[in-house]
């Protein structure tokens, strides 16, 4: 079960404002007054690997492999290439929308908590699986990321196969987009069954094994239509994900931009070294990116016009995941299988800024 805005509150009405208002440490101990103990998962149900809902196949997958013995990082990069090869997932590898002159740029990172190693790739271009060129730099380098043109070169000189990532599909939906974009260009209308399509999710997926060993791994497409060259946090150990092999795992989908300055996955992860639930540190985390974000992009009420989500597992199997807004799900898989769970959320719908688009909506 997970919490819910009103049992998060814990204070009653009032304290909405409380919370979106607060400095750090009054919004902590918000946070911690309100969250009830028995909603707190303490079971072990190691291995456990927690992830983005599109991860619901992968997560799977994944705890399978554990279950055989696999490497924590094996299994959560397994899990999430089962997206990055799926052409009908729009914000991960293959089939990911494109940036505005439609070239498809490919951001990812892994960490490994038993070596304490890392790898990343950023703005890497006609590679369809940037998770594992992320853990080849972590695994034959010295280095822990490279970017563009010298990220590809390396992936080629590891043997990936090179391919156009831009599908049909997402090709329409660029061109629908750019037609869209502006109404003085040159470009016409077309195709009207053709739906223009927005992301700024992708997969995060962090794994525990049975003795306690952790790996954690995000891979996306990024922001559609963004500017050529932009990278966000799924390339930025600390902020798209992170792991501690003394403590656990975390890392998040949503906007980028807003997650890279806290270093989210970073603020999480110590958030639970120092006593709080994983629900807790993904709740602690949202509070502190929307006290860090810029005001024109948030609404008269202090409630941000995007979405970010936050998921989490600490080293005993504990799990977690917290969104800003509610209706969204996360993928688990534990002793109890595999499946879809609600995300504790700060706001409600209704409190939503109009325009603002539910990341639920979305492909992410």
């Amino acid at each position: 079960m997970s919490i819910s805005r009103r049992e998060f509150l814990g204070a009653g009405a009032t304290a909405a404002v409380g919370v979106a208002l607060a400095g750090p440490a009054q919004a902590e101990s918000v946070i911690v007054s309100g969250v009830s103990p028995a909603l707190r998962r303490l079971a072990d149900n190691r291995p456990a690997i927690i992830s983005s809902a599109n991860g619901i196949r992968g997560v799977a997958k994944a705890r399978e492999m554990m279950l055989s013995g696999a490497d924590p990082l094996d299994a959560a990069i397994a899990g999430v290439n089962i997206q990055e090869l799926d052409p009908s997932d729009h914000s991960v590898g293959l089939g990911g929308l494109p940036n505005e002159d439609g070239v498809v740029q490919l951001d990812a990172s892994c960490m490994h908590g038993p070596t304490r190693r890392a790898g990343a790739v950023g703005a890497l271009e006609d590679i369809a699986t940037p998770s594992l060129v992320a853990k080849a730099v972590m695994d034959y380098t010295d280095h822990i990321f490279l970017v563009g043109a010298g990220a590809k070169r390396f992936a080629l000189e590891m043997g990936f196969k090179e391919q156009n990532l831009l599908t049909d599909e997402a090709r329409q939906i660029w061109l629908k987009w750019k037609a869209n974009h502006d109404s003085n260009d040159a470009w016409l209308d077309h195709d009207d069954d053709v739906k223009i399509a927005f992301t700024h999710g992708t997969i995060n997926m962090n794994a525990v094994t049975a003795s306690g060993d952790i790996g954690s791994v995000t891979t996306t497409s990024g922001m559609s239509y963004k500017i050529p060259g932009r990278v966000g946090d799924s390339a930025i150990v600390g902020a798209g994900q992170y792991c501690d092999n003394d403590v656990g795992a975390a890392g998040s989908t949503g906007r980028g931009e807003a997650n890279i300055k806290i270093a989210g996955a970073f603020f999480v992860v110590e958030q639970m070294r120092g006593g709080a639930s994983p629900e807790e540190a993904c709740l602690r985390a949202l509070q502190r990116a929307i006290q860090m974000t810029e005001s024109r992009l948030l609404d008269e009420r202090k409630r941000p016009r995007y979405d970010l989500t936050y998921y989490a597992i600490a080293k005993d199997g504990r799990y977690g995941s917290a969104n800003i807004y509610e209706h969204l799900q996360f993928a688990i898989a534990d002793a109890r299988g595999a499946r879809l769970e609600s995300c504790a959320y700060l706001f409600t719908d209704s409190e939503r800024p109009r325009g603002a688009v539910p990341m639920h909506t979305l492909t992410h």
